[in-house]
């Protein structure tokens, strides 16, 4: 791909990452970029980098501008590698640049990663840097979603470097909004918040209000696709998505050995579509976890389900209930159900899972001993069908 002139002297020059199906452990099925810009000015800034893999590519998209030598600020918005991977590259390059982070979590952390052989400039909020015809103001953006994030933007050109906020993991030859298909994007972006960001969904409500209070015509994440014409639709699915108030929708979610806890799972399913609420069923031996995180992102009503096997849940259902917990979804109502042989343990654990993840518990654990029967199972719907 060659690289994009977003405005007179203000390039996108980072990189497409094709084949990634797999980033902070959930699933990247279209692919990732990882984003990084260039602003040619009496002075030169290369706002942040790529993964380290892809670093002498990025190098190539800054020398068909400019001669790396030649940058005088790295700016890193974000620590992580993804985003910072390829500094000693382009350090080794421009030998006499000074790299931009933020006070003082972003200049610790990038000390701690690559040395502190580097100079250094560490910015708070409000701090401005001129590089002539431009100005970059720094915007502190912590725990979106490390301590050290920030934002940059760029008052001439009206463009936000938004950082992770408003990313997709999406790869595309297209650089904008309007050049691909809005609903992939948008799906993309929905996940990757629910995902990375839904954590901190009190950060993002205080960030947001910051953010419009900008002039902002270019919105350029650190992945994905840059926002031109869906500015407004970005934003508001973002405070949607950071709202606590969930939509009134469910999600059962479910593995099972021989099918009895599966027929529970579909009774759930049953019992919510005879309420009226729309639900989604996920099998965890062929749906990822970070799928199902979409739509626990704003539902209302969460099932899980799991057989007793040696005393325990299913290692699946375990693996989900803890990477729900690390996300915090806020204001779900609960319910746990499962079969078993003997002991009968599951049920009961996945519930301590539930109240573990803060879930208003609706239901009392249901469980039934190997195969439930037509008349079990009715009743189940029935029970799921009243719930409040």
């Amino acid at each position: 791909m060659n690289t994009t002139e977003l405005r007179p002297g203000i390039y996108a020059v980072g990189v497409v990452d094709w084949n990634v199906r797999s980033f902070h452990g959930y699933t990247t099925d279209r692919g990732a970029t990882y984003n990084a810009y260039l602003i040619i000015d009496e002075k030169i800034a290369l706002i942040d980098t790529v993964k380290e893999p892809f670093a002498q590519e990025l190098l190539e998209r800054i020398r068909e501008i400019v001669d790396p030598e030649k940058i005088d600020y790295l700016i890193s918005n974000h620590v992580e590698m993804d985003h910072s991977g390829a500094i000693p590259a382009v350090m080794a390059k421009a030998t006499h640049a000074v790299i931009v982070t933020s006070a003082p979590s972003g200049y610790n952390g990038l000390k701690l990663h690559y040395g502190d052989s580097y100079e250094y400039m560490p910015v708070k909020a409000g701090d401005i840097l001129s590089l002539g015809r431009h100005t970059l103001q720094f915007v502190p953006t912590p725990m979106l979603h490390w301590p050290d994030n920030m934002v940059t933007y760029c008052p001439e050109e009206k463009i936000l470097f938004s950082n992770d906020a408003f990313g997709q993991h999406y790869s595309s030859s297209r650089r904008y909004d309007d050049e691909v298909d809005m609903a992939e994007v948008m799906a993309e972006a929905e996940k990757y918040y629910a995902n990375i960001l839904m954590p901190y969904g009190m950060q993002m409500k205080k960030t947001i209000p910051v953010i419009e209070g900008l002039d902002i015509s270019l919105i350029a994440p650190s992945h994905g696709v840059m926002w031109r014409s869906h500015i407004g639709d970005i934003v508001n699915a973002y405070k949607h998505f950071s709202d606590d108030t969930p939509d009134h929708k469910a999600v059962v979610v479910f593995d099972s050995m021989w099918h009895s806890t599966e027929k529970m799972a579909r009774a759930v399913l049953e019992g919510f579509a005879m309420k009226g609420v729309p639900v989604k069923l996920y099998d965890l031996k062929v749906d990822h976890i970070s799928d199902i995180m979409t739509d626990v992102l704003k539902a209302e009503y969460v099932a899980v389900g799991s057989p007793t096997i040696n005393n325990q849940m299913l290692p699946t259902v375990a693996s989900f209930l803890c990477y729900m917990k690390g996300l915090a979804p806020k204001n779900k109502k609960a319910f746990a159900f499962g079969s078993y042989g003997w002991g009968g343990q599951s049920a009961g654990l996945v519930n301590d899972g539930l109240e573990a993840c803060k879930f208003q518990i609706v239901m009392e654990p249901v469980k039934v001993q190997y195969i439930p029967s037509e008349a079990f199972l009715k009743e189940l719907s029935e029970k799921v069908a009243a719930l409040d």
